[in-house]
């Protein structure tokens, strides 16, 4: 059975687990005899009541899992009977974001134009007659613009997460992607240190380059945002951003971005939802389209704290699932063959 099945008595002990259970509580030793409320005291605290089913949240491994549970009673105890439903509601969050993200574009695009079109036209027709000695209207109608310039940004990020097109898969250099995303920012950010390590000959990887490449450009972007918010370091300290491609066993390509910077939040595993981030000026859409292009790729995405402070970003490919791919525009045409 898929489903988690656990067993318990009177006293609310442990009479039997099945193995898709042990999978997702992650007890450690078999809890067979054990209270409930030690093992999954999540779990415990929906007992009692009236309630035959209810929607529980906890933290197992260290990974936040929400569980569908349904409660029956049988001769000698209880019986619950539950389900990992915590994919299923990213998923379906996800949907509901994109249509938002659809609908805010749609509206906010519109307005632009002539907001952007009237301020310049404002500093051609009036800026060298109105006399001002602080240049009060040329700040004024230059914020205008530089704001509308803002605004027409977060709509682009806004159509991107909604209108992903589908990937177009061709045999391209990683390597090459990743030289191309850290040099931008290595111009951009001269004071933090940029390193890439890969080996010298890595065969191509079967990818959409302009999709991998922004997804590299997000997370490289997200790292420099980490390592400038660190406020003080110590003297000689640099920030550092490394990005490190290498291949794993049965034919996986990993690549990982790793930072010296603030660290991950307290609420890490959000922080690919839509719309989430502590960033006073974040859209939240940053690493919500690295995870659908990831996904797109047939790959994997996990966080961890960098030993020293910092984070790293793991992206984690299966070489031969996109090597049937190749030419093709993605998951369509992959079932058909």
């Amino acid at each position: 059975m898929t489903a988690g099945v656990l067993s318990i008595d009177d006293e609310r002990r442990i009479r039997l687990i099945n193995s898709s259970a042990m999978a997702l509580l992650r007890p450690g030793d078999a809890p067979v005899g054990k209270l409930l409320s030690e093992v999954a005291p999540e779990l415990d605290a929906v007992l009692g009541g009236e309630t035959r089913e209810d929607i529980v949240q906890l933290t197992s491994g260290g990974e936040a899992r929400t569980l569908a549970v349904k409660i029956t009673r049988d001769e000698a105890g209880q019986v619950l009977t539950f389900d990992d439903i915590t994919q299923q509601l990213l998923d379906q969050r996800r949907a509901a974001w994109s249509d938002v993200a659809r609908r805010i574009a749609h509206e906010i695009k519109n307005p632009l134009t002539p907001i952007q079109l009237a301020a310049e036209r404002l500093q051609r027709r009036y800026g060298k007659k109105i006399e001002s000695d602080d240049g009060t209207f040329a700040k004024l109608t230059d914020t205008i613009v530089r704001q509308v310039g803002d605004l027409r940004r977060m709509v682009d990020e806004f159509s991107s997460f909604a209108r992903m097109p589908k990937p177009i898969f061709r045999e391209e250099s990683v390597i090459d992607i990743a030289r191309q995303t850290l040099f931008l920012h290595e111009v951009a950010k001269p004071e933090i240190r940029f390193k890439l390590e890969a080996p010298a000959m890595l065969p191509p990887l079967v990818c959409d380059r302009r999709q991998l490449g922004q997804a590299l450009t997000n997370l490289v972007k997200n790292a420099v945002e980490a390592v400038e918010a660190v406020e003080t370091r110590e003297e000689g300290e640099q920030g550092e951003i490394e990005m490190t491609i290498r291949s794993a066993a049965d034919a996986q390509l990993l690549v990982e971005i790793s930072d010296n910077g603030i660290g991950l939040p307290a609420e890490r595993e959000r922080i690919v939802e839509p719309y989430m981030t502590t960033r006073a000026r974040g859209t939240g859409l940053g690493l919500a389209i690295v995870k659908k292009i990831v996904e797109e790729h047939f790959g994997t995405m996990a966080f961890a704290d960098r030993p020293g402070g910092g984070t790293v970003v793991t992206l984690c490919f299966d070489t031969k699932t996109l090597e049937r791919l190749a030419g093709t525009g993605g998951r369509k045409r992959m079932s058909r063959g």
